[in-house]
């Protein structure tokens, strides 16, 4: 049964921080705060579709912990109902590493949350002080335990490419992350939008974000990492909204981020490979799992093009006997 969130924004509510990259309206395309009544209505929309979705009910957009405490509980108390009755398996609430105790963790159990997402954007001390998070990252690690010991699934959010932040420190917070072993990763490419601190910085010339390409190359890499250490990445960029696309200030943002990535990866593993057999030119059938066989291609065939500029041509296929990004080279003989 595929998993599937009943998602409510609650947009910059509980955040005592404005962080150089935060216009919560451009991200979400939401401002308006969400009520019991709008919780009710979500997940009564969700169920009365009919999929065949393992639902969770997803409080997104904030820091959940930090908002007014009777808030909070009117939001949970209208969601515990689904949880207890069986029509969704729990809640996934996001919030800040500095907004996680023992107490609002029992406050949690108690109305039926099963996952909890900390926004911990870097575990470099020096790029959380200059994107004004508020927090350090010795707080992401005592979040992070506290939650892993009182029973709760863990995600981690990670942002790449901040002010003052670097591949090399951008890797540095993918290996942290691994040391913590979350369940799940999400990793978000820094957007530069009007109405932010990043935005200014920008255009002052003292901020220079990361290109598409060098984001590509980067998270490709993240991806791999994480996947070796069987941690799933839940989200790669940031999904698509038009008030996003109209707020940003440099274009480096594809809404089919993730598939850029994975084609990466599959195009560093093919010449991987090459190079240990010792491949320079031919005509080579590529067996690939179904489910790779775009991402192999590359959009607009793009793998396919740079495979070919290196003397090489294949034809692909797709083999339920491969795993997925893994692959099997066969030299095409013309008879």
């Amino acid at each position: 049964m595929k998993k599937g969130n009943i998602a409510l924004f609650v947009p910059h509510n509980g955040c005592p921080h404005q962080c150089s990259f935060c216009n919560q309206k451009s991200i979400t395309g939401v401002l308006s705060q969400p009520t019991p009544g709008d919780v009710h209505s979500a997940v009564k929309t969700a169920l009365a579709s009919k999929r065949d979705y393992d639902y969770e009910i997803a409080f997104f957009g904030g820091s959940f912990t930090a908002i007014e405490r009777g808030y909070m509980i009117s939001l949970l108390e209208a969601a515990h109902g689904y949880v207890k009755s069986g029509a969704v398996s729990g809640i996934r609430i996001s919030t800040r590493p500095d907004a996680i105790d023992e107490e609002i963790l029992a406050i949690l159990k108690k109305y039926g949350v099963t996952s909890i997402e900390l926004g911990a954007q870097s575990m470099c001390d020096d790029v959380l002080k200059a994107n004004l998070r508020g927090h350090t990252s010795q707080e992401v690690e005592n979040a992070s335990k506290l939650i892993k010991q009182n029973g709760f699934w863990l995600g981690l959010q990670m942002m790449t490419g901040l002010y003052k932040s670097d591949r090399e420190k951008d890797i540095y917070t993918a290996e942290r992350f691994i040391d913590i072993h979350p369940d799940t990763v999400r990793i978000y490419p820094t957007v530069t939008l009007k109405g932010t601190l990043l935005g200014e910085l920008f255009e002052k010339g003292e901020y220079k974000p990361s290109s598409l390409s060098e984001s590509v190359d980067l998270c490709a890499l993240l991806l791999k990492m994480f996947g070796e250490n069987n941690i799933e990445v839940i989200r790669l960029g940031l999904h698509y909204s038009g008030d996003l696309i109209n707020g940003m200030l440099f274009d480096n943002y594809h809404p089919a981020f993730r598939e850029l990535c994975e084609s990466k990866l599959m195009l560093d593993r093919f010449f991987r490979l090459c190079d240990e057999k010792g491949i320079e030119s031919g005509a080579y059938e590529v067996h690939v799992a179904p489910s790779c066989v775009s991402k192999f291609t590359g959009q607009k065939r793009a793998n396919i093009t740079a495979i070919g500029e290196r003397g090489i041509t294949v034809k692909v296929v797709a083999d339920v006997k491969v795993k997925p990004y893994e692959m099997a080279l066969q030299l095409i003989i013309d008879n």
